[in-house]
């Protein structure tokens, strides 16, 4: 099976404020905001939502393929991710560009402020599915948070050519049009978003849950902390969070949680037994800094999962 995953290929730079966030907000005066939060400290680390991705399912063995524009200063990054396991040969390298940039400051309670600079990511649109070469219908696509124009060029090609892809809007909820959104739905089998995203596309398009489950086969919900919610037309499934040893950054945590329940679409296996492989990726990922700083063997996984789960 090929899987390929697209999206945004950037540098992480996160802040950690010791406070919260809320408590500096003034309810009166919120139509003028001016805050500037003094932080402890800085990493920097690779990041995009599709090394991310990619990197929890090299973890749990897959080989996929990473479709994505990376800037000038890639180099480093693809020798990386290359030894990681993962497939760079679809990445396209934009002279004059940076890799896009994700600065983000989270408090003690995990809430976080964050910018993104697009830089080479603007260019994503130049890529294409047509012509690719190990395309089958076995073939499933990821379409995570990207350029918002070429993600919908994405859905369409996917959808014109019978891919089996993932809509994952993410964080460009907010920023897409109800068009674009209903435009990445349309052909998909499966949707995934946070809780926070699903109400802005309900807000914005209008569709509730019955309504994209009546285009797509899947909706998956999560829920931070409280787990996740798999829906089909027929059911709606609870799968809990894995309970963490500790919390250390939240950044790249629903990437990781994507990748595994990609793995688990690739093994064959039932919606909640993906589900359940999600959620053990992403605790891994929320005990350390960053979306790619942990590692772990396939029996390290099994094993853990089967703690929380029971057999795999």
């Amino acid at each position: 099976m090929s899987l390929i995953v697209t999206g945004s290929i950037a540098f992480d730079y996160l802040m950690s404020f010791p406070g919260r966030f809320t408590e500096h907000f003034l309810p009166d005066h919120l139509n003028r905001v001016s805050l500037s939060f003094l932080v402890d400290s800085m990493d920097k680390r690779r990041g995009g939502c599709a090394p991310n991705i990619a990197y929890t399912l090299a973890l749990l063995g897959e080989t996929p393929r990473l479709m994505a524009t990376a800037g000038q200063d890639f180099a480093d990054y693809r020798a990386w991710l290359e030894a990681a396991g993962i497939d760079t040969g679809l990445v396209k390298t934009v002279d004059g560009k940076f890799c896009a940039s994700f600065f983000c400051s989270t408090d003690e309670h995990n809430n976080q402020i964050a910018s993104f600079y697009t830089g080479a990511m603007a260019n994503a649109a130049e890529l294409s599915f047509r012509g690719l070469p190990g395309l089958d219908k076995d073939t499933i696509v990821i379409i995570s948070p990207n350029d918002p124009g070429a993600m919908v060029q994405y859905a369409e090609e996917c959808s014109t050519m019978g891919l089996r892809y993932i809509w994952d809007p993410g964080q460009q909820c907010a920023r897409m049009e109800a068009s674009q959104l209903v435009d990445g739905i349309d052909g998909a089998f499966m949707v995934i978003c946070n809780d926070y995203e699903f109400e802005l596309i309900r807000q914005k398009t209008g569709m509730s849950e019955a309504d994209v489950l009546a285009k797509v086969q899947l909706l998956v919900i999560t829920r931070g902390e409280n787990g996740c919610t798999v829906l089909t037309r027929e059911s709606s499934t609870n799968v809990p969070a894995v309970t963490p040893d500790r919390i250390e950054d939240p950044t790249g945590v629903g990437d990781a949680y994507r990748g595994g329940f990609m793995k688990g679409l690739a093994m064959g296996a039932d919606y909640t037994t993906c589900a359940r492989l999600g959620s053990v990726a992403a605790t891994y990922a929320l005990e350390h800094l960053g979306g790619t700083s942990h590692s772990y063997t396939w029996d390290e996984f099994k094993a853990r999962y089967e703690k929380s789960f029971g057999p795999l």
